[in-house]
């Protein structure tokens, strides 16, 4: 399997226990294919990947990307 090294990445740290962060899948039916749940202070580095579309993040968590920072709501 070869790595690449320009894909995206995004940090997600939570700012509350029990933030779940859900990887949604690429090609012609989006699913959910993996899930996470952090406690607060927990950090977690994601990629987006052939396989990773798009990342879900419900609870409140600070998010830092290369385009920027973001936090969300809950």
């Amino acid at each position: 399997m070869e790595t690449r090294i320009d894909e995206d990445y995004v940090v997600i740290k939570a700012l509350e226990d029990g933030v779940t962060i859900i990887g949604l899948t690429r090609g012609k039916n989006t699913k959910f294919h993996h899930t996470e749940k952090l406690d607060e202070g927990e950090v977690m580095l994601a990629q987006f990947t052939e396989h990773t579309s798009a990342i879900k993040i419900r609870g409140k968590a600070k998010i830092i990307t290369e385009h920027g920072e973001v936090e969300s709501d809950g």
